[in-house]
């Protein structure tokens, strides 16, 4: 941890993104550090639609949003472009 006032720069040095892969490479054969394998995620469970609220079917997922994004509808066709009402 950084003492207060102090920002972590990492666009140069070991953690430059541009010779990062080789430079921790390097590192870690210097070091005789064994690799860790990557943690092997379980696959998701299918998640199966909750039925129609109105005939009990099987409903189809067309589109799901995201919480903080609203749906825009079309531009309506009396709106000129640039005037404003």
């Amino acid at each position: 941890m950084l003492s207060r006032g102090f920002h972590r720069i990492r666009h140069y040095g070991l953690l430059a993104s541009s010779s990062r892969k080789t430079s921790l490479a390097r590192v870690r054969d210097l070091l005789n550090a064994i690799p860790t394998p990557a943690p092997e995620a379980p696959e998701p469970e299918p998640v199966t639609p909750p039925p129609c609220p109105c005939c009990g079917g099987q409903m189809v997922v067309i589109q799901i949003l995201p919480r903080w994004c609203q749906p825009r509808g079309p531009p309506r066709a009396t709106d000129s472009v640039g005037e404003s009402a």
